[in-house]
């Protein structure tokens, strides 16, 4: 069994959260909240709101215990990209793309 927790639509590159990511995989869910919290990159911020709601997801709808659990999976993809425009020399113009993520993250119960 399994519990989830998704987070779309967050205001940040999913190349900055994969490193992030790859950080918590497979680890259990104390000593991945440590590894967040110590952490010092924007993406961590996300992913500790969403390892606790996935936690809370599992003990509340799923009845498991705490101590057991682990990040079995976690994955970025990547949401909507606002383009802007940034003017530039001579009249022209640059685009600007300010991506957007979609974050997962699944906890399991160790046997």
């Amino acid at each position: 069994m399994e519990a989830k927790a998704i987070l779309r639509y967050a205001r940040i590159s999913p190349r900055k959260v994969k490193i992030v990511l790859d950080l918590i995989r497979g680890k259990d869910v104390d000593m991945a909240m440590a590894i967040l919290k110590n952490t010092p990159k924007a993406a961590s911020e996300y992913l500790i709101k969403l390892l606790n709601s996935a936690v809370a997801n599992a003990e509340h709808n799923f009845s498991m215990d705490k101590s057991k659990l682990y990040v079995s999976e976690c994955f970025v993809c990547p949401g909507p990209t606002l383009k802007r425009l940034m003017p530039r020399a001579r009249g022209s113009a640059n685009r600007i793309l300010k991506r957007t993520s979609h974050m997962t993250v699944v906890v399991k119960e160790k046997e």
